[in-house]
């Protein structure tokens, strides 16, 4: 038996635990607990920007408030007005001087407006984002258990494929070590299958035809160009 033919049964064994893994990987019980978990890892973000949100709408209603009794304090000048302007005060003066009252009291009567409306939405997004929470960390639960069932149920078919798949990789690893090494390595790199032998001339996987240089070394197996597969002809 060649050591070409040691990997391949190596990568047929692999590949049914490759299948067995992706199945259990694309289940709906696994996408509901990778959807949950991934929730609650960025809720307490979530919930931390929306505190310094509400934070900052308080240090912005007290600026307000502050300024609101600065223009308390520019009222107060009016309250003598009749005898001032009695006593031939400058009516021109109070007049520019009430207007500009009443435009900083218009204006914030906007920002208060604006600030009341972010206030609002804030404290409802808040709220909703806490109900999520609560109901999120409830289904993870029941989720981490169904998904735990579902590996439990096919845990003694991909023991049995593991043990299998160890014994075959000692013996290609003692036909030929370092084609085994290859593999692994492109097999940490999420490409499978990772071994085929030439089909018409070209890569099986890819269809790119090898470079004429490389041809004479396929009898022992060389990357593909394209695909970085390990290609070989027999």
């Amino acid at each position: 038996m060649s050591y070409l033919q040691t990997i391949l049964q190596y990568q047929e064994i692999d590949g049914k635990l490759f299948k067995l893994e992706s199945e259990i990987a694309e289940s709906e019980e696994r996408k509901k607990y990778v959807k949950l978990q991934k929730f609650l890892k960025v809720a307490p973000e979530k919930l931390d920007s929306l505190d310094g949100k509400a934070t900052s709408l308080k240090e912005e209603a007290d600026a307000l408030a502050k300024k609101y009794e600065q223009i308390e304090s520019l009222l107060a000048d009016f309250e003598n007005l009749d005898e001032l302007i009695g006593g031939g005060a400058d009516v021109s003066f109070y007049k520019k001087k009430a207007q500009s009252v009443v435009e900083q009291l218009r204006k914030l009567k906007a920002d208060l407006g604006v600030l009341s409306a972010s206030i609002k939405d804030t404290d409802a997004e808040y709220q909703k984002l806490k109900k999520q929470v609560i109901s999120a960390q409830k289904q993870y639960a029941e989720a981490a258990e169904a998904y735990k069932a579902v590996k439990g149920a096919r845990e003694a078919e991909k023991k049995a494929l593991e043990a299998e798949l160890t014994k075959a990789a000692e013996a290609a690893k003692k036909a030929d070590g370092e084609t085994l090494a290859r593999y692994l390595t492109k097999r940490k790199e999420k490409i499978f299958p990772v071994v085929g032998a030439l089909y018409q001339g070209r890569c099986p996987f890819c269809s790119m035809e090898p470079p004429i240089a490389a041809k004479s070394k396929l009898p022992t197996g060389i990357d593909c160009d394209n695909c970085h597969r390990i290609i070989f002809s027999e």
